[in-house]
């Protein structure tokens, strides 16, 4: 048995700069990592599709960029897991597919 006493609970003091108070929008992010690192893009919708033949672009831009250590990545997912069915509970709503697609503005 330790004589080591159980280590106090960790209790952040968020501090949130009133520049970013209002937050950004997004109309879907893209996930990618490193060995190191995970990054989070939060994407914005530019303009309307461009077609280009057989083959179509839609123009967006990295509206923020996260990087998180790859151990949060796990609690994140769980986090917003969680966060997704009260959602879904409290609005009545159902989950998209899985082919869910973001679509562009019409």
């Amino acid at each position: 048995m330790s004589d080591e006493s159980p280590s106090p609970h960790l209790q952040f003091e968020v501090e949130l700069p009133g520049e970013i108070e209002t937050g950004v929008f997004a109309d879907f992010a893209n996930i990618w990592h490193t060995p190191n690192t995970f990054v989070l893009d939060f994407l914005s919708v530019k303009g309307p599709v461009l077609q280009e033949g057989e083959h179509a672009r839609l123009p967006v831009k990295v509206a923020a960029r996260v990087r998180i250590p790859p151990e949060q990545i796990f609690p994140l997912i769980d986090a917003l897991t969680q966060q997704g069915q009260r959602w879904l509970q409290e609005t009545g709503r159902s989950a998209p597919p899985d082919n869910w697609v973001p679509q562009p503005p019409a």
